[in-house]
């Protein structure tokens, strides 16, 4: 009985070995296979704003390196419109060869979602990832000529004050209210400038004490001398801004409550979204892995970071694996910060 055993034990390593073997071999080919695909191929990257911006800024810092990976030319193909929607409909809706891929604006797909905005033709979580550039670490800039020289002090104003932001439901309008409501401060929220740039301006004349924004678009100005960064959000504080406090520091001074927690929460997981690069639904798999390990390949390649590093551009990489992980649990949230984030997304808050 005992021989019987080992050779049966025999038989099912050797099966497992064969079943090893040619699921590798299988593997091997399809990555061949997809090299051999992409090789001397136009891969169209879909960017929805405008040239200039960091969305293409990024886009074209990235591509001669995700070409070096492809084997295959990379065609940049600017689709503004829509606050972003336009280019990342254009992006779902693109076939399924393989052939398109895009950067999004994700954490404003996930609350256009969360809202059911009209005119919101895709589901976050049917795009196939390739991975994250960065996450968007955003920032609380203030005006040198109000005089907060830290965000104790504007927690602690008696008098009103002013907080710049464009539209209604756009980021820096989202990003106010949640942190004027966790935090109780005496703002009024004033809404409807064109750009970033106009509320700075806005800043220069005193007219408004503080905006928010990216740690990036923030730049410019604090180097300039003219606002300093008081709050920043992210789990912990960027090397860049070592001695500014987060937005999860400063519930602890003030012993938020359980809700207001919540609400931070989620809209951390907003942010953390970032600005992934995705293909459309129905991407075949073994094409789908391959641009993901070209994707990663060309985020770490020694001579993008060097590039990244020498011109202060902030690089937080993630998997698609880790992104799909990352846009779903974005999108779940408790009844009431739900609802919330619904009010300030519709500007009714």
């Amino acid at each position: 009985m005992k021989a019987n055993k080992n050779k049966t034990l025999t038989f099912a390593s050797c099966i497992a070995l064969l079943m090893a073997f040619f699921l590798g071999s299988n593997a091997q080919a399809e990555t061949e296979d997809a090299a051999a695909f992409y090789k001397g191929k136009n891969i169209r990257w879909i960017v929805p704003y405008d040239p200039g911006g960091g969305y293409d800024e990024y886009a074209r810092l990235i591509a001669p390196y995700f070409a070096k990976y492809t084997g295959a030319r990379i065609r940049l193909d600017n689709k503004p419109g829509a606050g972003g929607m336009r280019g990342v409909n254009e992006l779902f809706a693109s076939p399924d060869d393989g052939l398109t891929v895009g950067i999004i604006n994700g954490s404003a797909m996930v609350t256009n979602q969360l809202v059911g905005i009209q005119g919101a033709k895709y589901k976050i979580e049917e795009f196939k990832f390739l991975g994250r550039i960065v996450a968007d670490r955003r920032v609380l800039a203030a005006s040198i000529k109000d005089g907060f020289a830290s965000f104790e002090d504007m927690i602690d104003a008696k008098d009103e004050f002013k907080i710049g932001a464009t539209g209604l439901g756009g980021s820096t309008y989202v990003d106010a209210v949640v942190i004027g409501e966790v935090f109780k401060l005496r703002q009024n929220l004033i809404h409807g400038f064109d750009s970033s740039s106009v509320i700075r301006q806005s800043m220069l004349r005193g007219d408004v004490a503080a905006m928010w924004g990216s740690a990036g678009s923030a730049a410019d100005s604090v180097d300039d001398g003219l606002n300093k960064v008081i709050l920043q959000s992210g789990k912990q504080r960027s090397p860049d801004l070592a001695d500014v406090p987060t937005v999860m520091e400063m519930m602890d001074r003030v012993n938020a409550s359980a809700q207001d927690r919540d609400l931070v929460r989620a809209w951390q997981g907003l942010n953390d979204v970032g600005r992934p690069v995705a293909s459309p639904p129905g991407t075949p798999d073994y094409k789908l892995a391959f641009l993901r390990e070209a994707f990663k390949n060309a985020m770490n390649d020694p001579e993008f970071l060097k590039i990244c590093a020498d011109t202060g551009r902030d690089i937080s990489f993630a998997t698609g694996e880790e992104m799909n992980t990352i846009a779903s649990d974005a999108a779940v949230m408790p009844d009431a910060v739900k609802e919330f984030f619904i009010g300030a997304i519709k500007g009714e808050l």
